[in-house]
């Protein structure tokens, strides 16, 4: 099988989000061939370079969504582009100025499959699915978001590309015109010019991937996404775009993966400019209230239009699942895939079985980064209760950021300032020197050289943040068979399973109260650890996620094959071109025309174009709603 991998900001690259995840994907699925499409998200990412690539990955196409767009491949301006392109992204703006509902584009008249053009057969006003969030809505704002997306992507094919046009005074005005509508939100009626010309700057970067040459025969020869089997987006974002097209055309079947929504991340972001924060992906300044609010209303519609049309999405845990499914997400092509870890690096830790050493079995331990949603001052007034009842504890927080100085960031120093203040330097007795029972250690450092290390230095370890996707380092922690005390935020309570206590957030005396009781009850924490490791070994580890995508690869293709016409040499249908053993890999299963899977092997052949009458005899099979893939009434659509 021949596999599309969509990233945006990690794999192949060196650092970045998701690296890790993918890179054991495609090491552990090696009887597949893999082509990886990815998105980088800055220069530092591209200086970096690639990590070290396994052999069946047999192509790598980048392009960046940062900096100026490259030189358009074809001419633009005239009066029937401009006209197209008013009349396509006039329904985008349009419908990301609208008051924002989550009604999924179920109903929407695009359709999707090889030939399908744009504006057949548009059907407004469906009511919305089942969890689209807004019961009974009206999709007509999720059907003008599509047919405007997917009428530009047409646009950028046949003109070579829309970074000119998006970044043209027609677009502004365009823009302006939707916002400035009867009924748009508030803070899409208060944009000014200056807050216009950064949202058409953030889309034209958002949307570079309908102008990328990654759809169809390319230079050499290349067949791009039209040659894949299977579309596997490893992100939500502008990652999602390629697969979008791709299942259009070529009704390449598309899987989502989500471990993270980017639309929460987008929420968050927001929320942080506005305090003044860290700006939004797309800038590198502070956004304006408008900006947000319509940068914010485009990726919630792309994702609900990516929700619509994967034919399957696997959430990495039911907290990523609800904002799906609040999005428009079907219940019944949602399956959750827990993401894999390595176990291996916290094995001799964790099967270790024995007490902590003395000493240890009164340390809380903390290993994160230190930042705002991590709340570390909610746990030292915490540990500062903890003090009062147990005055030979202590506490141990590791820094896991590396290559940054944490001393010249304002929540770090504030965080040392309060536990100094807290917890002065304490002498058991006249000729001792002070010691504080709160220690700032980075990881890497002599005394925790490892992550194993780190979690090992104690008996507890504490997870207090008021914002969380996934906990990866709770189940690090469980991994080394640790007890644990957590707020209860995002996945927590999903990944512990009863292996653990957990606790409202922002609620230091909770949290003081749960440290108290495992500290004071050894046995206890021995129980929990092992039950906490074991759940761990289940699943979370690295084999159950490759097995999990290895059967959804599989059932995709079996259930929603690539419907590839065949053609013979004087242009016309080849009826029975393609036997039924085609789809059972083998190079014994090789036709005429074929490679040995079931593909057609570019050439002439494959290049000219098939009658504009097909027999029905000469088409592919009808395929059944299985459980996967779009309904029939849209595939009629």
């Amino acid at each position: 099988m021949r596999v599309g991998l969509l990233t945006e900001g990690g794999y192949p690259y060196a650092i970045g989000d998701a690296r890790v995840w993918c890179d054991r994907l495609v090491r552990g699925l090696a009887q597949h061939e893999f082509e990886v499409y990815a998105l980088s998200r800055g220069p530092g990412q591209e200086a970096t370079g690639w990590g070290e690539l396994p052999r069946h990955v047999g192509r790598v196409r980048t392009a960046p969504l940062w900096g100026e767009p490259e030189p358009r491949r074809g001419g633009w301006g005239g009066r029937r582009q401009r006209r197209r392109f008013a009349e396509h992204f006039g329904e985008l703006a349009t419908a990301i100025s609208a008051p924002y509902g989550s009604g999924a584009p179920y109903g929407s008249g695009v359709p999707y499959g090889p030939g399908a053009s744009h504006g057949s057969g548009a059907s407004h006003g469906a009511s919305a699915p089942h969890g689209s969030g807004v019961p009974g809505c009206s999709t007509d704002q999720a059907d003008r978001f599509a047919n405007g997306l997917h009428g530009l992507a047409d646009l950028a094919g046949e003109y070579g590309g829309l970074s000119a046009a998006l970044r043209s005074e027609d677009a502004v005005r365009t823009l302006e015109r939707a916002c400035r509508t009867l009924g748009a939100p508030h803070g899409a009626q208060r944009a000014r010019v200056a807050d216009l010309l950064n949202v058409t700057e953030a889309l034209e970067r958002a949307l570079r991937p309908l102008s990328l040459d990654w759809y169809g025969e390319g230079a050499g020869g290349d067949p791009g996404l039209s040659g894949v089997d299977l579309c596997h987006t490893a992100t939500g974002g502008a990652a999602v775009l390629p697969g979008l097209l791709a299942k259009r055309r070529f009704g390449t079947p598309l899987l989502l993966t989500e471990y993270g929504v980017r639309l929460r991340e987008c929420y968050l972001t927001g929320a942080a400019g506005a305090e003044g924060g860290p700006p939004f992906p797309e800038g590198g300044r502070p956004l304006s209230g408008p900006v947000r609010s319509l940068l914010t209303a485009f990726h919630g519609r792309l994702a609900a239009e990516a929700y619509a049309r994967a034919d399957l999405i696997t959430p990495g845990n039911t907290h990523t699942r609800r904002w799906q499914e609040r999005c428009g997400a079907d219940r019944e092509r949602l399956r959750t895939v827990y993401p894999g870890m390595d176990a291996a690096r916290f094995a001799e830790v964790g099967e270790q079985c024995a007490a902590p050493s003395e000493g240890d079995d009164r340390t809380l331990v903390w290993v994160g980064r230190i930042e705002p949603p991590k709340d570390v001052i909610a746990l030292l007034h915490a540990f500062a209760e903890v003090r009062r009842w147990q005055p030979d504890a202590r506490l141990r927080i590791i820094e896991t950021r590396r290559g940054e100085d944490a001393e010249q960031d304002g929540y770090p120093a504030h965080c040392r300032a309060l536990a100094d203040h807290l917890f002065p330097d304490e002498a058991a007795d006249a000729h001792s020197a002070g010691d504080s029972p709160v220690s700032f250690e980075r990881l890497g450092d002599p005394e925790v050289p490892t992550l194993a290390d780190a979690y090992a230095a104690g008996g507890v370890v504490v997870l207090s943040s008021v914002v969380e996707g996934f906990p990866v380092g709770l189940v690090e922690a469980m991994f080394c068979g640790r007890a644990t005390v957590s707020t209860d935020v995002g996945a927590v309570c999903e990944v512990i399973g009863g292996t653990g206590l957990v606790v409202p957030p922002r609620n230091p005396r909770a949290l003081a109260d749960a440290c108290l009781a495992l500290l004071s009850d050894a046995e206890r924490c021995a129980r929990l650890g092992a039950a906490a490791r074991a759940r761990a070994l289940e699943l979370f580890t690295v084999e159950q996620n490759v097995a999990a995508f290895r059967g959804i690869y599989l059932e995709l293709m079996s259930h929603c094959p690539v419907p590839r016409e065949e053609v013979g040499e004087g242009g016309g249908p080849l009826p029975f071109a393609r036997p039924a053993e085609a789809h059972v890999p083998g190079r014994w299963t090789a036709g005429r025309d074929g490679d040995g899977f079931g593909h057609r092997t570019p050439g002439p052949a494959a290049s000219r174009p098939a009658p504009e009458h097909t027999p029905t005899w000469a088409g592919p099979p009808p395929r059944e709603p299985l459980g996967v893939g779009p309904c029939p009434s849209e595939e009629r659509a």
